[in-house]
């Protein structure tokens, strides 16, 4: 198994990735998460060693690349896309765990436009959108609530549809609400 962990709010991340450890799940992570793994002593890789490409543009760009979403998006069910992963020496992603920037409070802080536009998230959602649309192979966690089932389920060998239904469900609207808000303020200051 292979998890992807970049959350803004780390609230139990590092509990669950202890979690994820002890089940032999390969943890590849961004930034401030790998940090907080890493500072747990938990093994874990950062996601340039997944893509050979350093995060750049101040952290703009790190999860945006092949070797992540064709890992997220490949169905595992399907010879051919598990043969293009193969092709391409790409590791498929069976567990993504995100949360995005806080737009929101940012914007309620009282923050100028430039700092709430900074505060969008990008990489988060597309991870969260790509694992979601493929919630038959990944499972996609964007609250930190749901760690402790999500273990308890892949540990117990019961991660079903109606669970990949559930948080697949659970994450579109996460991010649906969050691009409603940036919405909204760019409709308010034009």
């Amino acid at each position: 198994m292979r998890a992807i962990l970049s959350v803004y709010d780390k609230t139990g991340i590092v509990e669950f990735a202890a979690g994820l450890d002890k089940l032999g799940c390969e943890i590849v992570s961004t930034g401030g998460t790998q940090a907080a793994i890493e500072a747990a002593g938990i093994p874990v890789t950062g996601i340039s060693d997944v893509t050979g490409f350093p995060e750049i543009l101040d952290g703009r760009v790190k999860t945006l690349h092949p070797a992540v979403h064709a890992g997220i998006l490949a169905r595992q069910d399907d010879p051919a896309h598990v043969q293009t992963l193969r092709d391409h020496a790409i590791t498929p992603v069976d567990i993504v765990a995100g949360n995005l920037y806080p737009f929101v409070e940012t914007l309620n802080s009282g923050a100028g436009h430039e700092e709430i536009v900074e505060n969008i998230d990008i990489g988060g959602p597309t991870l969260i959108r790509a694992a979601a649309k493929n919630a038959d192979s990944v499972l996609v966690v964007v609250d930190p609530t749901d760690y402790s089932s999500v273990l308890n389920a892949l540990a117990n060998g019961q991660v079903d549809t109606a669970l990949r239904t559930r948080l697949a469900a659970k994450a579109f609207r996460h991010t649906a609400d969050y691009d409603t808000h940036i919405a909204g303020y760019f409709k308010e200051v034009t």
